[in-house]
């Protein structure tokens, strides 16, 4: 009897903080492109709910490694970092880094992708939102701090996400540029100023599809359609390549 081979689904990953590790909530950007890509591609969460780009620098090689045997069948990594970056040192210094290093960091994150056999032109970048200051400011009341970031500082961050992807060759989805273009009301994506609202997520699922598309639609559908089973002998189609 021969031996009967695994199948081996591609992944996406996504990697980022917060506004990743949500994604996969109902109506969420994650759960959006999961949809898009079910028998075709495993969309896998790796959402780090208050990093920032030093510590994903840190823990990504405990996430994908030579010895990950999904290494190799990665088809997009998506780096979703930047908007706990941006805290202000004075106000927030356990979350701030340093605008240099954020960018310095997200080049090293792609460095360490291809060191493990995932491509630049298999990342995507993505900026951090736009911040709306006062809706944010009454969630820091809440806890008991002072308004720790400023949609101007993000907009900094998001200008050296956007370099640092040209810098190294990965692809950039800008959402501090985008959602702010020409003028428009940003608000609406937001739910409490800083992370995205449902709308915020259909916006970031729609905009990202746009550049996953190309890296995702070559694979093909996984195991076969339901009525192009042999009812008599299934086996002859579920289990050949």
């Amino acid at each position: 009897m021969s031996k009967i081979k695994n199948i081996i689904w591609p992944q996406v990953i996504l990697f980022g903080d917060s506004i990743t590790q949500f994604s996969f909530q109902p109506n969420g950007w994650g759960s959006e492109i999961a949809n898009q890509l079910a028998r075709k591609c495993d969309v896998v969460n790796r959402g780090l709910s208050g990093y920032n780009s030093r510590w994903a620098k840190i823990v990504l090689p405990r996430l994908i490694s030579k010895d990950s045997a999904s290494s190799n069948h990665i088809a997009a990594v998506t780096v979703f970092f930047g908007a706990n970056d941006c805290a202000l040192e004075d106000k927030n210094p356990q979350q701030h880094i340093p605008l240099q290093e954020y960018s310095e960091n997200l080049k090293d994150i792609v460095k360490h992708l291809g060191s493990v056999g995932v491509s630049a032109d298999k990342v995507i970048f993505i900026t951090p939102p736009p911040l709306h200051e006062p809706a944010w400011e009454k969630e820091c009341v809440l806890k008991g701090s002072a308004l720790n970031r400023l949609n101007s500082v993000a907009g900094q961050y998001a200008q050296a996400c956007v370099q640092a992807a040209g810098q190294c060759g990965a692809d950039v989805l800008d959402l501090w540029t985008l959602m702010q273009k020409d003028g428009q009301d940003f608000t609406g994506y937001l739910s409490d100023g800083l992370h995205l609202s449902e709308k915020g997520n259909q916006f970031v699922s729609q905009h990202l599809w746009t550049l996953l598309k190309s890296r995702v639609e070559h694979l093909p559908f996984i195991l076969p359609y339901w009525g192009d089973v042999d009812p008599e002998q299934p086996e002859s189609g579920l289990l050949c390549d």
